[in-house]
Order: C-alpha cells, then sequence, then structure tokens
C-alpha cells in the first residue's frame, strides 16, 4: 500500500515536491451503513462484480488495491484517478506512476450495475473503497466494514501524480510523505503490507542489481541468493518488457510473507527492505513478520485512515466513472 505493485520510477526532484505536498485528513463524517436505505443491495453488487472478475483474471485484486492507494494519495479518495484526460487536460491515470495500472473496467461495471439499481446514489469513490476491501477479503486476508459517503471530485492532474511514493524511495522520505496525509510510521509499515499481493516489472528494482553505488554493483542489502535469482529474470540487457519478480511468495494470498521476506533480505522494492534497515520501522516490520493476526489488525486499521484521506463533501456522484457529469 505506500509503494503498491508494479510503480515506476520518480526522479530525485519529484520525491523531494512529494514531501512538500499536504493531503489533508478529512473530518468529513463516513459511516459503515451509509447506503443502507438508499441503495441497500450495493455492497453485494459491488462483490459479485470484483469476485467474478477476480476469476477471470488473478491479477485484479492486486490492481485494485493498488488502484485505492493511488487515488487516495492525490487529492484524498475522490476517484479522482478514473478520470479521463481530456483536450485539455491530461488526467492522473496517464501519469507515470500510473500508466501501469489495470482494470479500470472493473470499477466500470461495478457502476453500471449500481446505476441501473440505484442510479446516481454510490460514489465512484466508495466504489473504489468498497472494492479493495473486498479484494483483500476475497485473497484470504481481514475484512471490515467500510466506511462509505464519500464524494467523487471534479478535479485529476497527471503532474500530482509525481507525489506518490517511489520504489526507491527511502524510509524517511515515505515516513514524511505519510505523515502529510495523517499517517503514521505503524501505517506506513501496515499499508505496506498490501505488497503481499502482485508483481513487479524488472523497472521498478533493476537499479538495485546492476551499478547500484561507485561503492557496489548490487545493493547489499540484498540477500545474496535473491540477487542471483532476480539477476536472471532481469539481466542487464533485458529485452523482455514483462520480466519481474512476486512481491512475495505467495502472491495471490494476503498474508505476512511479506514481511518474513523483508526480513530475510528478499523485499523486491528498496523501498521496501529500508524498512528492515531503519530503527524507526524494523521493529515492526518483525512483529508483523512474527503476528499474521496483529499485522492483520493493523492493516485494518491503517485502511481505514487511509479511506479518511482528503473526503470532500462539496463534490457529485459521477454517473460514470470516467467523466464528471
Amino acid at each position: 500500500m505506500a509503494k503498491f505493485t508494479n510503480k515506476i520510477a520518480i526522479s530525485a526532484i519529484a520525491a523531494f515536491i512529494l514531501i512538500q505536498t499536504v493531503v489533508p485528513f478529512s473530518e468529513a463524517a463516513l459511516t459503515a451503513n451509509y447506503y443502507d436505505q438508499t441503495c441497500p443491495q450495493a455492497e453485494n453488487i459491488i462483490f459479485q462484480t470484483v469476485g467474478n472478475a477476480s476469476i477471470f483474471d488473478p491479477k485484479v485484486p492486486a490492481r485494485l488495491l493498488r488502484m485505492f492507494f493511488h487515488d487516495c494519495f492525490i487529492r484524498g479518495c475522490d476517484a479522482s484517478l478514473l478520470l479521463d484526460s481530456t483536450l485539455g487536460n491530461k488526467a492522473e491515470k496517464d501519469g507515470p506512476p500510473n500508466i501501469s495500472i489495470r482494470s479500470f473496467y472493473v470499477i466500470d461495471d461495478a457502476k453500471r450495475k449500481l446505476e441501473k439499481a440505484c442510479p446516481q446514489t454510490v460514489s465512484c469513490a466508495d466504489v473504489l473503497a468498497i472494492a479493495a476491501r473486498d479484494v483483500v477479503a476475497m485473497s484470504k486476508g481481514p475484512w471490515w466494514n467500510a466506511l462509505k459517503g464519500r464524494k467523487d471530485g471534479r478535479v485529476s492532474v497527471a503532474n500530482e501524480t509525481i507525489n506518490l511514493p517511489s520504489p526507491f524511495s527511502n524510509t524517511s522520505t515515505l515516513i514524511q510523505s505519510f505523515n502529510k496525509r495523517g499517517l503514521g510510521i505503524k501505517d506506513l509499515v501496515a499499508l505496506s503490507g498490501g505488497h503481499t499481493l502482485g508483481f513487479s516489472h524488472c523497472s521498478s528494482f533493476s537499479a538495485r542489481l546492476h551499478n547500484f553505488s561507485t561503492e557496489h554493483v548490487t545493493d547489499p542489502s540484498i540477500n545474496s541468493e535473491f540477487v542471483i535469482n532476480l539477476t536472471k529474470k532481469c539481466p542487464v540487457k533485458n529485452k523482455d518488457h514483462n520480466a519481474g519478480e512476486f512481491l512475495d511468495s505467495t502472491s495471490s494470498v494476503f498474508d505476512n510473507d511479506y514481511y518474513k521476506r523483508i526480513s530475510m533480505g528478499k523485499g523486491v522494492f528498496g523501498s521496501d527492505q529500508a524498512l528492515y534497515g531503519d530503527y524507526r520501522t524494523k521493529s515492526i516490520v518483525d512483529s508483523f513478520a512474527k503476528d499474521e493476526k496483529l499485522f492483520f489488525r493493523e492493516f485494518v486499521t491503517s485502511m481505514v485512515k487511509l479511506g479518511n484521506v482528503g473526503v470532500i463533501e462539496n463534490g457529485e456522484v459521477r454517473v460514470k466513472c470516467s467523466i464528471v457529469n
């Protein structure tokens, strides 16, 4: 979740801008029963749509979880990531860190069904939040009451996506980035556990394997056997653009394997492995690696907090998620 799967590198300048940008933590009142009277079938419609899509394409859970994080981190949880670019504006989904995001069709499909059942009632932002909860639960992770009542934003700017955390960020940059969004160190470590689902292409970690620094060819924090494995999949002159590595050994199951691998030096992203090399986060990684139930509890708490970031009250309920009304 802070560095969710298949991320594309941002520059050092972008990382600097990242820590300057503030997305306020919202005080808007969200409730678990927001649609009980106006659209009681909403969660069932979303669950069935996401479930069917996940059976057809096993990559859907990781993609939707990443989509939720990327939406909330820019302008807050307002579904701005779902908007298409227009002639006069390049939208978030076409920004460099988001061009590898897929499966927007799942949210669009759920929204079409909701419009038939309850016209102009369920926001796209809520659809995405509920879908993110559902894919975690479907992957054998925890389930929680998703809070609802968000409105959809009307603004989406591609340039703002440089403020997304990078797979090359150090822990201090990540802590500052999360703090700007009202999220603490434990939230950072817990949400990073979202990487238990998914896959990354070589471009997001190959810099750790080849010419890492003037002193080291490879990142010294990587397990020596793991380096060999990664280098075989991502050689110096890699011509396979689909090549990469799963972010943990049980990539379709939501569990705590991600933390176990980090503790062994087998984090795929540099930003993941950095969590184990920093005294502020190492003990939390160890605690989650030892206690999966603890990780689940903290992940739920942090997901609820993330879902409150930048929630707007003066937005709209889009009829179609890709365009404003």
